[in-house]
């Protein structure tokens, strides 16, 4: 050992204590595995110099001549125990770290909280040469009466561990704690905190949390579920109504295929049937979008078998009406137009059936007649890279082929049949005055042509490539240096 530190074996001890809290501070908290090997070296240096000086921390302190010193040494021994567990503790939280993660914080501190202990017990026997098993019994009297003052936050201290053994939830989780729908985003020594759907938070203390019904909807990742109920009339044929919501199933692409979604009659009154879609989406995000979206398809594709929902307006349409004129009554674009020309306009379309897999309308050709679906799934299909994708699924009320009439232009995309499908064609020589007497229709159209025109090059156009910078390093390595 250096001359000067055996020459001053206090002060070196002091300024180890010192250096190694400006390390602690200075290095980064991302290079962990180097700040927890510079404490290790830094406490093995510290306890050389404490033994070589005699001032072992396993028995009283030297110096009984010299107050000062002997002051000074006891507090290096002192300091020696709880540097040792503070290293401990830095030791098995970067162990437990690496296998538990974040969510065993709460035993990471708890463990701490005992090797502290014991520290301070061992330095009070060993170095103050005090009768342990008074402090001991003293201790434990004070523990008996704080623990029962404290008794409901001991509660929830003692459940916070139990669920982070358990892992019922983690950080980032959607949850769901008797009734309390949320994110989890911390889990303290109290409680666990919820962001809800609505922005706020919730805060759960972990003994009500370890004792409620817990629905965890982020277990496996990579699905959640939902469901949809609609009510129906009791005079609704089963198998029509059941076969119009599979449709409305297979019309939304962001159910999952796998587990596949799933249509169940649930309840039967003289008011109403109920019936209920339920399925998967691959993000938590997603539930709210795809139920809304679910709800709509439903309802159109109800509406196109000729069921109503119990809470939709029923008898608007009377009973002796066509199909093409119910379908114009139905149509977002067609709805505006009189009566009477409503009558003459469904005179003039024919109604075509497909199906599931035959063409309707293939890409590149200039369609002269214009179609309105009236029932089924029609898919879209776009080309990119020599490879065609699914693009999106169309249902009843929503037109193909408006891009020939408009500006004999030629489809983009391949329209086929996904499902059995009734589609009403209406020729463009019929289509062409009604457009040039009706410009609200006319822009209608044109607006729903931009706006699948724009969505075709979005998804279809190669993603810019991003610059990479080339460094020296880089320069090396392309020359072979």
């Amino acid at each position: 050992m250096p001359s000067f530190i055996a020459d001053h074996p206090m002060l070196c001890a002091v300024a180890l204590i010192l250096i190694d809290i400006a390390v602690w501070r200075l290095i980064s908290p991302t290079l962990a595995n180097w700040k927890l090997a510079a404490r290790l070296v830094i406490f093995a240096v510290f306890s050389a110099v404490l033994f070589n000086d005699g001032m072992n921390p396993m028995q009283a302190a030297p110096y009984a001549d010299d107050t000062t010193l002997h002051l000074a040494a006891t507090a290096l021994q002192i300091g020696w125990w709880l540097f040792a567990a503070r290293t401990l503790t830095v030791l098995l939280g970067a162990v437990m770290m690496q296998r538990v993660g974040h969510t065993g914080r709460l035993l990471q501190d708890l463990m701490g909280a005992v090797i502290f202990l014991i520290a301070i017990i061992a330095a009070m026997a060993y170095v103050l040469d005090l009768p342990v098993k008074g402090v001991l019994a003293t201790s434990g009297a004070v523990a008996i009466i704080v623990g029962l003052a404290l008794q409901s936050t001991l509660s929830d201290v003692f459940s916070g561990i139990v669920l982070n053994t358990t892992k019922p939830y983690q950080i980032d989780d959607w949850i769901s704690i008797d009734g309390t729908e949320g994110r989890v985003t911390d889990i303290d020594w109290r409680a666990t905190r919820l962001q809800t759907s609505q922005g706020s938070l919730a805060v759960i203390p972990n003994s009500l949390a370890a004792k409620a019904k817990i629905i965890n909807f982020s277990r496996p990742a990579d699905m959640f579920g939902l469901a949809v109920s609609l009510q129906v009339s009791p005079h609704a044929r089963p198998q029509t109504v059941i076969e119009a919501l599979e449709r409305a199933m297979q019309g939304c692409r962001a159910l999952l295929a796998k587990p596949a979604p799933s249509v169940a009659f649930k309840v039967s009154a003289s008011g109403g049937v109920e019936y209920e879609i339920s399925g998967f989406v691959p993000a938590m995000g997603l539930k709210r979008e795809v139920r809304n979206q679910l709800y709509d398809l439903a309802f159109r594709h109800l509406q196109a078998a000729g069921v109503g929902l119990l809470s939709a307006t029923e008898g608007s349409t009377p009973a002796t009406v066509s199909g093409a004129r119910a379908l114009l009554e139905r149509s977002s674009i067609f709805s505006t137009l009189r009566q009477e020309e409503k009558d003459t306009f469904s005179q003039n379309m024919t109604l075509h059936t497909y199906r599931a897999g035959d063409m309707i309308l293939p890409a590149g050709e200039v369609s002269d007649h214009l179609f309105i679906i009236e029932s089924g799934v029609v898919s879209v299909m776009l080309l990119k890279g020599g490879h065609k994708f699914e693009a999106g699924r169309m249902g009843p009320g929503e037109v193909i082929g408006e891009s020939g009439i408009l500006s004999d232009q030629a489809t983009l995309a391949d329209f086929t049949a996904k499902t059995y499908c009734t589609l009403y064609r209406i020729e463009n020589e019929y289509l062409k005055p009604c457009l040039d007497a009706r410009h609200d229709i006319g822009e209608a159209m044109k607006a729903l042509l931009d706006f699948r025109v724009h969505a075709a090059q979005a998804l279809t156009e190669d993603a810019p490539m991003v610059p990479v910078k080339k460094g020296f390093l880089q320069w090396l390595k392309n020359r072979g240096l």
